[in-house]
């Protein structure tokens, strides 16, 4: 695919050369600055000044202005001219001689006294740009002569030449060019390198110069440009490796020249330019009778035999534009990234290169090409707002946003891209979303955050899509006054509430999630919404809005809008409520008020008689209202009744006289009134109620045990002998039945509970009657108890005794042995003197003063006595 890189631009025209002359040929050329030189068939060097004129279109074109020309003398072609500007001369190839000539003059330059300044036998030359000699005012030269298979080097000053060195070739060379020290050769049947310092050498390929003009040509620093067989050009560099891929010109290429990125070949009829980048043929000029083709300081001029021309190349911000016009992308881009090192850098990497990836980007997107856009919009730094003003309605109406301009893309909008295939818009939409969620939270979009974020809740909302919500439940700059209409039209009315929460807004929020719980507006995001409000309310910081909003929640569900006084978090600030206010607030919803003091009581342990009090009449009333129903729903009853023994036996702040007037009088709460009484401390009324009217036994001692549960083994024990005296009292009154079942009932007390009872005291309660063989259990673990108390205790004497005796041996030694008190001796505690003989001993036999010890025990947190009852020390 064609691209247009150059225009050949006409320099020296034919008549300013030769005027009325027709066999004048030109031979050679070489340019220096402005300086243009000729070397002509006719054994003349012509010299021309070069002035670039650039038109008001911007076209360039060349004035020639004739100088000088000037005779060699010898009678023949002029074969090559090479300038030294250093030096101000012209290195001249004539009739197999090198000879010096004046740039200004052109007069040859005499032989100075030391040495002579020309060269014989002479075939080609080249120059040496990548010089090792540090000499600025001397040029390094490589010479090919007319002797067989020899490569001279010779430095070149302003009046003399010097032969530095000479190599040997295993063939004839035919062409050289020279960098540092590494001359690039073509013999007659190959190419070589040679490195002339070190004599090493290196193969590259073959080639017939009979049949085809050899090219050598350096291109940079140990780099070069050689015809290959087969229409190749191929590169090589100083150690024989091709790091390039070929170009494929014309078999009959005559000259070659690098234009970075390309790669200029002449050829008889044509000048066609391929990339270095991608190897591929980018234009074809038509050029006839052209034989020259030489490239000075990236200027490339071509001459036929009578003028001689400029390829000029356009400018490679002028190729990338024309080759993104045809959206070739790809082929842009490669000349892009290849063409930095031409370009200055900082404006490269400002200016061009991003714009260029930001206008692949488009073009790739047009193509919906997603991957490849979104990668050059992120290489190319877009500003995102170019993408989403393609978007109509997007962008916010406050946006100050303007599109670059010249335009990066030739779309007016989505519309106008799609042409109408809603496939096609859709497909851009879920890219936008993509990219746009990626991009929020880079330094992409530093400085548009409002304008991204409220584009991406615009699409969220059309599109329907799940990130709606976790946009707006976490940190954004939507803006309200272009969201709420938006959000409005797609009935998205819980996320429109979680922006106005987001905005401090709770208000507006919550008024909008209730008409939505009340089906005033649709949306059917959350089917739990009432419970979400509940949970909102319950974290709610405004007090103001829990209470307004509270009754309605507490109407729609009772047990779940108590939650916001229930399950609301424990808070430092001033947005903690007071339960007063709430039992207060409750009032008029009993459930609520229920389940509340249930939360206060049961669950956070508040240890106020209020609560209690109160919780405990609810549940007596509840208790008392099912009672009184006809009929009577036993399974509630249990519940209830449940509940509130449970509460009786658990708490001890309510009050308890105040729940006795209550069930005073109802007989089916016998139970609870025994569980009053166990509070008031009546056990005996208690356990009264228990055996005698409601004959429950295992519930008279698990009284016994409740009652008994915070308290020492003699206070069980004076409960348990309480309930037997119970038993036995009542089975002396009762007759028939009643008796014995008081009689089992003691004697499974005893049996089940032995270890309580004092077995001697038990034994003068019982009548006389009792057979033993029904109170054998009881007695067997009675007798075991007491033998093995008893023999504790022998064992406990026997230590206590044994510990004494030790410790008065111990005592008796320590007063055999004598204690040194002197006025020079020091207390071990006060640390001063002795001024009496009444000292304390210390274990080791350390003496210290009778009130130092004294204040020692009175200070010690112990109180420890020095003596006891049995002078144990």
């Amino acid at each position: 695919m064609s691209v247009k890189a150059f225009e050949l631009v006409p320099a020296v025209e034919r008549d300013l050369l030769m005027g009325d002359k027709a066999r004048i040929n030109i031979e050679c050329i070489e340019c220096c600055g402005k300086h243009l030189y000729m070397g002509t068939n006719d054994c003349f060097i012509h010299h021309f000044l070069l002035d670039e004129v650039t038109s008001s279109k911007g076209k360039l074109s060349y004035s020639a202005q004739k100088l000088l020309h000037k005779y060699m003398g010898l009678k023949k072609p002029v074969a090559e001219l090479r300038a030294a500007s250093a030096l101000e001369r012209l290195i001249v190839l004539c009739d197999g001689i090198v000879f010096l000539v004046d740039m200004v003059t052109l007069e040859t330059v005499p032989s100075a006294a030391g040495g002579g300044a020309k060269i014989r036998g002479v075939t080609a030359f080249c120059i040496n740009e990548n010089p090792v000699n540090g000499d600025p005012f001397c040029v390094e030269m490589g010479v090919l002569s007319s002797k067989r298979r020899t490569v001279q080097i010779y430095m070149v000053y302003e009046d003399r030449v010097q032969l530095v060195k000479e190599v040997t070739t295993p063939e004839q060379p035919c062409a050289v060019s020279l960098d540092g020290y590494f001359l690039c050769l073509a013999l007659a049947t190959q190419y070589m390198i040679l490195n002339y310092n070190t004599g090493a050498s290196q193969d590259l390929f073959p080639y017939n110069s009979e049949e085809r003009r050899p090219i050598v040509k350096r291109i940079g620093r140990e780099e070069f440009l050689l015809a290959a067989p087969g229409g190749l050009g191929m590169f090589a560099n100083a150690e024989g490796v091709s790091q390039r891929a070929p170009v494929n010109w014309s078999e009959s290429v005559i000259g070659a020249a690098v234009c970075f990125p390309y790669v200029v070949a002449l050829d008889e009829s044509f000048i066609t330019i391929h990339s270095m980048l991608d190897q591929q043929l980018k234009q074809t000029l038509s050029f006839r009778d052209g034989h020259i083709m030489q490239d000075f300081e990236g200027k490339v001029i071509l001459a036929s035999t009578k003028a001689v021309y400029v390829l000029v190349p356009l400018p490679l911000e002028r190729q990338i534009q024309d080759l993104l016009a045809s959206h070739r992308v790809e082929e842009a881009l490669v000349l892009t990234e290849g063409a930095q090192q031409n370009i200055p850098k900082d404006k490269f990497q400002v200016i061009l290169h991003k714009r260029i990836l930001q206008q692949a980007g488009f073009i790739q997107f047009g193509q919906l090409q997603f991957l490849e856009a979104k990668e050059h919009f992120r290489k190319g730094q877009l500003d995102v707002r170019e993408l989403i003003s393609l978007y109509p309605l997007l962008l916010p109406a406050s946006s100050s946003f303007t599109r670059c301009h010249p335009p990066l893309h030739e779309f007016a909008d989505l519309n106008h891209l799609a042409q109408g295939d809603q496939e096609k818009v859709l497909r851009c939409k879920k890219f936008l979303i993509t990219y746009l969620g990626e991009v929020r939270s880079t330094e992409v979009a530093n400085g548009c955050r409002e304008d991204v974020d409220t584009a991406l809740l615009k699409l969220y909302a059309e599109q329907d899509h799940d990130s709606l919500l976790d946009l707006l439940a976490s940190e954004n700059a939507c803006l309200l006054a272009d969201s709420v209409p938006w959000l409005e039209k797609y009935h998205k009315y819980f996320a429109l509430g979680l922006l106005y929460h987001y905005n401090r807004q709770d208000s507006a929020a919550l008024q909008l999630w209730i008409r939505v719980v009340d089906g005033d507006l649709q949306d059917s995001t959350r089917s739990d919404l009432y419970e979400y409000i509940v949970d909102f309310l319950c974290c709610c910081s405004n007090l103001d809005l829990v209470w307004k909003y509270a009754d309605w929640a507490l109407k729609k569900d009772p047990t779940i809008g108590v939650h916001i006084f229930t399950k609301r978090p424990t808070s430092k600030d001033h947005s903690e409520l007071n339960p007063n206010d709430v039992i207060t607030y409750l009032g008029k919803h009993s459930q609520a008020l229920l389940l509340y003091l249930e939360h206060l009581v049961l669950e956070r342990r508040t240890q106020k008689e209020r609560f209690h009090t109160h919780l405990a009449v609810l549940y007596l009333e509840r208790v008392l209202s099912l009672l009184s129903e006809s009929p009577t729903d036993e399974d509630q009853l249990t519940r209830a009744r449940a509940k509130l023994q449970a509460l009786l036996r658990e708490s001890n702040l309510y009050r308890v006289q105040c729940l006795l007037g209550k069930m005073e009088n109802c007989e089916q709460l016998l139970l609870e009134r025994a569980t009053l009484h166990g509070k008031l401390e009546e056990h005996d009324k208690a356990l009264h109620i228990l055996v005698h009217k409601l004959a429950d036994f295992p519930s008279a001692e698990a009284f016994c045990m409740w009652a008994s549960s915070c308290r020492d083994s003699a206070y069980r024990q004076q409960l348990f002998h309480l309930l037997l005296g119970v038993y036995l009292d009542g089975n002396q009154t009762a007759t028939g039945g009643n008796s014995g079942v008081l009689e089992m009932a003691a004697v499974d007390l005893l049996n089940r509970h032995g270890e309580v009872f004092d077995a001697v005291r038990v034994l003068r309660m019982l009548p006389e009657g009792w057979s033993l063989q029904l109170l054998r259990p009881f007695l067997g673990r009675a007798i075991r108890a007491n033998m093995h108390a008893c023999r504790t205790s022998q064992i406990a004497l026997g230590l206590a005794h044994s510990e004494n005796l030790q410790l008065l041996h111990d005592r008796l030694k320590e007063r055999k042995k004598p204690i040194f008190v002197s006025e020079k001796k020091g207390c071990h505690l006060c640390h001063n003197t002795f001024s009496e003989p009444d000292v304390v001993c210390l274990p080791g036999g350390v003496p210290v003063h009778t009130h130092c010890v004294a204040q020692r025990v009175r200070d010690s947190p112990t109180k420890r006595q020095l003596t006891n009852s049995s002078n144990h020390t």
